[in-house]
């Protein structure tokens, strides 16, 4: 069988993943796929797919993640309406892409196996709910790998704007002020707070300016506790009830909630969405939020040329 690469090696010397790499090994992964599942069974299905969440803004300019990561996810959007409306069709898509999940990390030591698929990702649409796929590594090089297949095929960067109204409506009870902060276990908050800087690095374009100049030393805070090392419970918790206290989620729903109402859309609702709205993201978003991803990504690929490509 064909390696499964790309543009360079995913995961270096140090133990540190290349995030750009990375991407693009899944972009590759989802065309390997489509190509597998002509040729084997006949089946038409175009895919895409992409980092999701975790740590793929926090880089240096190269790429190369400034922390090791333990817990790989993609995000990966599947035709509606096509051959996977079939259940048996669904599982050769499951076992192909596991399969090349496999390989393509094989050369790196990661030994993936498929430990479950088909659960449901909380608050996606109620009649086409997204489904995750799940493999550990055996070497426990990572944790595991987790894929989001989201039904309605889009490009993988307004995919990742469209799954932030998910996940802010999914991480509302642990921040909303209407409640209580939440007792959970210090690792777990961890996660959270990660996510925090992401969503707020993905949607900052789209935030207005009071809040930006709220937000940004906060997580600029975050941010540095990540880069030294966060392990003391107490610091967050500390850093928890920081982010709680100061309501950064409601700025995010604030970025994302006129554009979608404009369009007749609650983001609170975003699982009774029209199924034709899954993965939808209105212009005045796209045009906001896309150019800063694509400009991140393309940064990353021209330092990674000029290392390759040294002035003489």
């Amino acid at each position: 069988m064909n390696e499964i690469s790309a543009y360079g090696p995913v995961i270096g010397e140090d133990d540190r993943i290349n995030l750009y790499h990375l991407n693009e090994l899944y972009g590759n992964l989802a065309q390997e796929v489509t190509g597998k599942m002509q040729q084997v069974y006949g089946l038409d299905v175009p895919i895409t797919s992409g980092i999701w969440g975790g740590t793929y803004l926090i880089a240096d300019p190269s790429g190369k993640a400034l922390r090791k990561i333990w817990r790989l996810y993609c995000i990966v959007n599947l035709p509606q309406n096509g051959p996977l409306e079939k259940q048996e069709n669904l599982e050769k898509l499951i076992a192909v892409y596991s399969d090349c999940f496999h390989r393509a990390f094989l050369p790196y030591g990661l030994k993936l196996a498929l430990k479950m698929w088909g659960g449901r990702l909380p608050f996606s649409n109620k009649k086409r709910p997204s489904i995750t796929l799940h493999m550990e590594d055996q070497n426990e090089h990572v944790r595991w790998l987790r894929a989001f297949f989201i039904w309605n095929l889009v490009p993988w960067e307004e995919s990742i704007i469209a799954d932030a109204v998910r996940i802010i409506k999914e991480y509302k009870e642990f921040f909303d002020l209407d409640g209580e902060p939440v007792d959970k276990d210090p690792k777990d908050l961890k996660y959270l707070l990660q996510d925090i800087i992401i969503i707020y690095r993905t949607l900052k374009s789209a935030c207005s300016d009071d809040f930006r100049e709220h937000a940004d030393p906060i997580i600029q805070d975050l941010t540095q506790h990540f880069l030294n090392g966060l392990h003391d419970a107490a610091t967050i918790r500390e850093l928890y009830l920081k982010v709680y206290h100061n309501a950064l989620i409601y700025g995010y729903e604030e970025a994302l909630e006129g554009p979608y109402r404009r369009a007749g859309l609650d983001i609170r609702r975003i699982d009774q969405w029209p199924v034709e709205k899954i993965n939808w993201v209105p212009d005045e978003l796209k045009d906001k939020l896309i150019p800063p991803i694509k400009d991140l990504f393309a940064g990353f690929k021209a330092n990674l040329d000029a290392a390759k490509n040294p002035a003489s």
